[in-house]
């Protein structure tokens, strides 16, 4: 499955269970452009948007807001092609390497949520 940009995963439910969730049933994950490495955001998911994400080849999250799913760029255009996928040493942490099409992955337009430095309000 997938599709022309985006890589899909085997979903393997054993190794999904060793991914470690909080106690709310999410787990934060890391998205990160493909080309230069740049950290675009943050997001949570659970169980069901990770899922969703390695079927599809795109990024689906887990609104802690609003309650909801959601795909990265439905609404704004930015979407997210899943290129690799990984999880860390202690599997509580993912981390998904992406073609990030459209502005950017920041809601206020920025390229990365990133781009406020410590010390910058001097």
């Amino acid at each position: 499955m997938g599709n022309e940009k985006g890589k899909s995963f085997k979903i393997d439910d054993e190794e999904i269970s060793r991914i470690s969730f909080n106690s709310d049933g999410l787990v934060p994950a890391i998205i990160q452009e493909h080309d230069s490495g740049k950290v675009l955001m943050m997001a949570w998911m659970n169980k069901e948007s990770l899922k969703e994400t390695l079927s599809t080849g795109r990024t689906w999250f887990w609104s802690r807001s609003r309650q909801e799913y959601w795909c990265k760029g439905e609404t704004s255009g930015d979407r997210q092609f899943i290129q690799e996928a990984f999880y860390d040493c202690d599997y509580d942490t993912l981390l998904f390497s992406v073609i990030q099409e459209g502005n950017g992955a920041c809601h206020t337009g920025e390229f990365t949520c990133f781009f406020t430095s410590f010390g910058s309000n001097e």
